[in-house]
């Protein structure tokens, strides 16, 4: 179930993508597609990679994800923690986007893991899942950048400078 809502964010998000003409490589989550060597930098990989003409290109990993009742998205520590290790060693900015049904993917919640990394610094922004006994961060809504279906990756960017 919770693969089938990951895989509907990904196409909802390829169709913002396409619908904006912004250029990107989708990264083919099979086995086969991955270096051996890369292994080491992802607790899974990132969806897209995301061309931004004159500049670089961002990774971006697209998640299915509800906000809960405390107005914070829960975000993986480790996966956080390789992204940024990816991200140190190989100078490429990681990204996470956000959304679900309950905004019918009109709504992409974005946030970088540098980001999200010092917001979980902190003790209050941490717990550990009673379910899967995995540790998380607890990112409220507030320090992502909200971008609707029709915006432009401009308005992400224009929150930077």
């Amino acid at each position: 179930m919770n693969q089938e809502k990951g895989r509907i964010a990904e196409t909802e998000f390829k169709k913002w993508l396409d619908t904006q003409n912004i250029p990107y490589w989708y990264i083919q989550q099979d086995i086969t597609t991955f270096s051996q060597a890369l292994k080491k930098y992802f607790a899974k990989r990132p969806d897209y990679m995301i061309l931004i003409p004159n500049l670089s290109s961002i990774f971006v990993d697209v998640e299915y994800k509800k906000i809960t009742k405390f107005g914070t998205f829960p975000i993986d520590v480790q996966e956080t923690k390789k992204y940024s290790a990816l991200q140190r060693f190989f100078n490429i900015q990681v990204w996470f986007a956000f959304s679900n049904e309950t905004c019918a993917y009109n709504t992409w919640y974005w946030i970088p893991v540098t980001k999200v990394l010092e917001i979980g610094e902190t003790n209050e922004n941490k717990y550990i899942s009673s379910k899967s006994k995995m540790e998380f961060f607890s990112v409220p809504t507030t320090e992502f950048t909200q971008i609707a279906t029709d915006d432009s990756l401009h308005r992400l960017f224009s929150k930077l400078i």
